[in-house]
């Protein structure tokens, strides 16, 4: 299973929300270059960047942290927040970003979306499927829709969509553990797909558990930065699962 830390972006500085609200933002450092490269000196290889600004304002904001985290770390970095059009896509890749993720883009404009996972093919893009009582949210979180998350996922992977993250948002930023039972539930009627657990990681010990049902990856946002799981022990899990 990939570890795969979070940094969500504020005007340029490295924060963490709960629940998805502005309101609840706490400032973690100033500098997320520094923190992309407290991740890599632990042997960690892969970054979930958020564009909050972005995902507020519907176009991409925060390319150049992505650019400098991409040319200046090793990082293989997935990106998302406020990708709509294609000229912000292309902004994106040609900032360094390995991956991106959409989200609201994939409710909204879902030929938009199509058309990206066509164009530059399903390892390139991640569906973001954000879910508050089981319901996708899109916008930043600050709107829902009607749409079921289980359903959403198992419509888009008969477009190509292998990787998914969902994001229980009632966890969010509230380090009281992962949702295990949507996730199972995703992994047995969505099969095949390559989920990726987001929201609510608060101790080491949920990792394992995640990795055996069968999660590809993990993004871990505020255990880290509240010291709840350590980078070291990140550091040995990756190598004892190598």
């Amino acid at each position: 299973m990939r570890i795969i830390p979070a940094i969500d972006i504020i005007e340029g500085k490295c924060v963490r929300l709960s629940k998805g609200d502005y309101d609840t933002k706490k400032i973690y450092n100033e500098n997320p270059l520094e923190v992309a490269k407290s991740f890599e000196a632990h042997g960690i290889k892969f970054l979930h960047l958020v564009d909050l600004d972005g995902a507020k304002s519907k176009h991409i904001v925060n390319h150049k942290i992505l650019e400098q985290i991409a040319s200046q770390t090793s990082l293989s970095v997935d990106f998302g927040g406020g990708l709509k059009t294609d000229d912000d896509l292309r902004i994106a890749f040609e900032s360094g970003a390995k991956q991106i993720t959409g989200g609201s883009i994939a409710v909204k404009n879902p030929d938009i979306f199509k058309g990206w996972i066509k164009k530059y093919g399903s390892d390139k893009i991640i569906l973001g499927a954000d879910a508050h009582h089981r319901k996708i949210a899109i916008s930043g979180w600050l709107e829902e829709s009607d749409d079921d998350v289980v359903d959403f996922i198992r419509d888009y992977q008969t477009e190509g969509i292998q990787h998914v993250i969902c994001t229980d948002i009632s966890k969010d930023g509230m380090l009281e553990g992962p949702s295990f039972e949507l996730y199972e539930e995703i992994l047995e009627k969505a099969q095949g797909i390559k989920l990726i657990a987001s929201g609510g990681i608060s101790t080491f010990d949920e990792l394992p558990k995640l990795a055996e049902m069968g999660c590809e990856g993990t993004i871990i946002g505020k255990a880290i930065y509240e010291n709840r799981i350590g980078l070291k022990q990140l550091e040995d899990y990756i190598l004892n699962t190598k």
